[in-house]
């Protein structure tokens, strides 16, 4: 549930040059603070910015000034990063395999033999009762919620992941599941518009995704099974019909959202829907991101590193948050 160039050697370790055949993996040096690294980086951290959606009840409830709640959407902030960690780690040991076959993924820690599996395998256990712990601490729907996002990822990678169209539907529950969360565990009630949103965005990001694996492995010498096997079983047209719909269902929801009269009277603005160009600017470079950086490991990776877009969000996110705070504590 998972995202420039082939790196030439991984932190405490000589891997083979990036023309050599993807099957034979890099020679490791497993030192312990190798090892430590490579766990570390088997969690995925810079993926850990997607339960951000945990924190979007407060945000859009204007409360980011109150302390408690904060602090509390910050621990369902910290729960929700545990648990995708133990998802990411649990991916990396179901696809070992078929990640040596891959031109990048080769490189991760598990693939390349760096992070042996046994102490992965306790890394997960680690990750799992640290973060079903954490929300054994907040109130039962928010344990329930984290339950349920946890149990899905195992059904995704075990089987659904082969299943097309749901294999994506599966990565967008994740975030409706985050959002959910960010409710329970600040007792803030989520708006319906708040879930639709969210499904629709990471559907389109999902099939996005899916499109820029299709493309890579038209581009390069490997099958698309041997990128990832749901593939076999998706088309290019479908592809870009289902990234066309939600990309458009993205911005209808966003714009219907802004000029909702609820929104409008709860946020006391009646200027919120001009914001409707910065999610059209986002669909349209995310676009662009995923026909044209086919090289890149995946679209939403790379746009993390990409200039236009970070900048579209930062703009988004600064307007938003003047028009619905003014710069100050809501009354």
């Amino acid at each position: 549930m998972q995202e420039t160039e082939l790196p030439q050697h991984q932190a405490g370790t000589s891997g083979p040059p990036a023309d050599a055949s993807p099957s034979i993996p890099p020679v490791v040096d497993r030192t312990l603070v190798n090892i430590t690294l490579g766990l570390l980086k088997t969690a995925r951290p810079h993926q850990w910015i997607k339960n951000v959606f945990v924190l979007a009840p407060v945000v859009f409830a204007k409360e980011i000034f109150e302390p408690s709640l904060m602090l509390r959407a910050g621990g369902a902030f910290v729960v929700f990063c545990l648990i995708s960690g133990a998802v990411y780690t649990m991916n990396d040991l179901v696809d070992a395999a078929a990640d040596r076959e891959h031109p990048l993924k080769r490189f991760r820690p598990i693939a390349s033999g760096l992070v042996p599996v046994g102490v992965a395998r306790a890394f997960l256990a680690f990750l799992i009762l640290a973060g079903v712990g954490g929300a054994a601490l907040g109130p039962i729907p928010f344990l329930a919620t984290v339950l349920v996002y946890f149990l899905i990822n195992v059904a995704y990678s075990f089987k659904l992941k082969r299943v097309p169209y749901l294999d994506v539907a599966i990565i967008a529950s994740g975030f409706v599941l985050r959002v959910l969360g960010g409710g329970f565990g600040t007792l803030i009630h989520v708006s319906g518009y708040l879930f639709v949103c969210t499904a629709v965005l990471a559907l389109f990001l999902g099939f996005g995704k899916r499109r820029h694996e299709f493309a890579a492995a038209e581009h390069g010498k490997k099958t698309r099974r041997k990128q990832r096997a749901v593939l076999e079983l998706y088309s290019k047209i479908g592809l870009d019909v289902a990234l066309t719909a939600t990309g458009l269902a993205t911005i209808l929801a966003y714009a219907a959202y802004t000029l909702d009269p609820h929104t409008r009277a709860y946020f006391n603005a009646d200027t919120l829907w001009p914001t409707t160009l910065f999610v059209v600017l986002g669909v349209g470079r995310f676009l662009f991101l995923v026909r044209e950086r086919p090289d890149a490991e995946s679209p939403t990776q790379e746009m993390l590193r990409d200039g236009p877009f970070v900048a579209i969000v930062m703009g988004w996110s600064v307007v938003m948050l003047w028009l619905v705070y003014n710069l100050r504590p809501s009354p």
